[in-house]
């Protein structure tokens, strides 16, 4: 009698181990899907913003180009002036940008997988 009723116990146990471990497997799978899905939606939200700023740059660079062009009254001078403005940009964030950028990109995404408001 006693050593059924401790049988009982632990095949009772066993089970509830298994559903606890199967729960606890389960809610891991959906918190990973739910980092995974924030990382992958701020991830397309910033390649959608990122083209139309693209867009929205060249569209003004060219004007500005055309602008200058017409005040120096040189056609082609406006696009190498714009042309240069743009290298020199590039220059510096080559050589002074690399840890900036490291760390605003580092906090940004941080932000967005480690902060759980909703839980």
């Amino acid at each position: 009698m006693a050593f059924e009723k401790l049988s009982n116990s632990i095949h009772e146990l066993n089970d509830n181990i298994q559903a606890y471990l199967h729960s606890n497997s389960e809610y891991y799978k959906l918190k990973a899907f739910k980092h995974g899905m924030k990382g992958a939606t701020s991830l397309v939200r910033f390649m959608v913003m990122g083209f139309l700023l693209s867009t929205a740059g060249i569209m003004i660079s060219f004007a500005l180009a055309i602008v200058i062009s017409e005040a120096i009254g040189v056609p082609s001078s406006g696009y190498f002036i714009v042309g240069g403005f743009y290298l020199l940009v590039f220059v510096l964030i080559f050589i002074f940008g690399k840890e900036p950028i490291e760390k605003l990109v580092l906090r940004k995404f941080s932000k967005i997988v480690f902060n759980d408001k909703d839980e």
